[in-house]
Formats: structure tokens, sequence, C-alpha cells
């Protein structure tokens, strides 16, 4: 009796400081991670559907060296029965999201008119409750999805983009505040960067090779 309480003591004691040891690593990384690649005039910049939002959930950003015009396919095909979110697909699959991430750009799959909208998981899963509405379009430009935020594209140079994507937070109480903190942002931050990285090199690659093919006499 007495040694299965001094298992339950420990056990409870490691919880307890490993609960302790995780809040305090979020409480130093996640000014970082809620603000990634963005810079102070991209988090105070207005962009389309701010309006939409009660706070700014998180700013994350990459700077993509191609046009815009060579980037906006890549958003635009975005969706799991699309394109795909290009993030990290064995992660994404771990919950049955039945994601496929495209590595070419699908001519079928270029069409996003407001009102339309796009799925973030398996139809045969989850049924319709991960669908959200594409509130804005301006193809090469902008994407505002409710329930996501804002994917702007701001030219740099002819040659370069950047892709900013701004969260849109709505009003919780104490108890979602707390698990949006503890757990939705660290993952939604993982998921989001896997998508900004994987945007990047697809379009990167793509674009140089169009520029190779240009340069290569027939």
């Amino acid at each position: 009796m007495q040694r299965h309480a001094l298992r339950t003591n420990a056990a409870l004691a490691w919880a307890t400081a490993s609960a302790l040891g995780y809040g305090l690593v979020l409480a130093a990384i996640r000014p970082w991670y809620l603000r990634w690649g963005a810079t102070d005039d991209e988090i105070r910049r207005p962009l389309p559907g701010d309006r939409l939002m009660h706070h700014p959930g998180a700013h994350h950003a990459v700077t993509i060296a191609a046009p815009a015009e060579a980037v906006w396919p890549w958003l635009a095909q975005i969706g799991q029965d699309r394109g795909g979110f290009y993030s990290y697909t064995w992660l994404e699959n771990l919950v049955l999201a039945g994601i496929h991430n495209a590595d070419r750009i699908h001519p079928q799959w270029q069409q996003l008119r407001p009102g339309d909208t796009v799925r973030l998981a398996s139809e045969r899963v989850y049924g319709d409750l991960p669908l959200l509405r594409v509130a804005a379009v301006e193809p090469g430009r902008h994407l505002v999805l409710e329930g996501w935020g804002a994917f702007v594209l701001l030219p740099v140079d002819e040659n370069t983009t950047r892709l900013l994507i701004r969260t849109h937070a709505r009003k919780t109480g104490p108890l979602g505040t707390a698990l949006g903190v503890l757990f939705f942002e660290p993952a939604h931050f993982v998921m989001e960067r896997g998508m900004l990285l994987g945007i990047k090199r697809r379009a990167e690659d793509a674009w140089r090779a169009s520029e190779t093919r240009t340069l290569t006499p027939e």
C-alpha cells in the first residue's frame, strides 16, 4: 500500500513538473512563434479581412524568391480536396484529414470566388464541419478565409514576394483562451510555418524552372 502511494506521488510530481516546464517554455517562446517571420510594419499594416476578426491571433510571413503571379496559383488551389496545404502530410493525416499536397499547379483549381468554400479535412471523416468560406479574394493579391484569416501577397520587387498570413482570433472565455494558448497556438504555428515553407519551396522551384526554360535556346 505504501509502495503504491509512493508511485502515485512520484507520478503526480512528474506530471506537475512536466506541466510547469511546458508552461515555462511556452511563455518564453510564444512571442516568437506568434509573429514568426513578420516585421513590425507588417504586423501594424491593415490587411483585407481585418473587420472579420476580434483581434489578430498570429502574424506569420516568409520571403519568396518569385513574383506574386508565380506564388498565387499555389495559394489559389489550397484545400483538402484540391492542392492540399503544403505542410507536414504525416501530421495532417494523423487526424485522418486525408491531405495530399500537390507539387504542381492544377489549372482546374485556380478559380476562387467569394462565397466558395475551402475544405480543411476529409468529408468522409468530418462531413462538412471543416469548411471555410471565402470572404474575399483578389487574384494575385489576397485570399481571406472566414475562420482562418488573411493570406496576402506583397510584391517586394519584380522577382520577390512577401507572403503574409494573419490569423483571425475570436473572443473567447478564460477556458477557451487557456486551451488556445496551451494547445491550438503551438500546433497552428507548426503547421502554418510548414505551409509557408512548402509554398515558398514550390513557388521558387517552379519559377526557377520557368526562367531556365526561357533562357535556354531551342
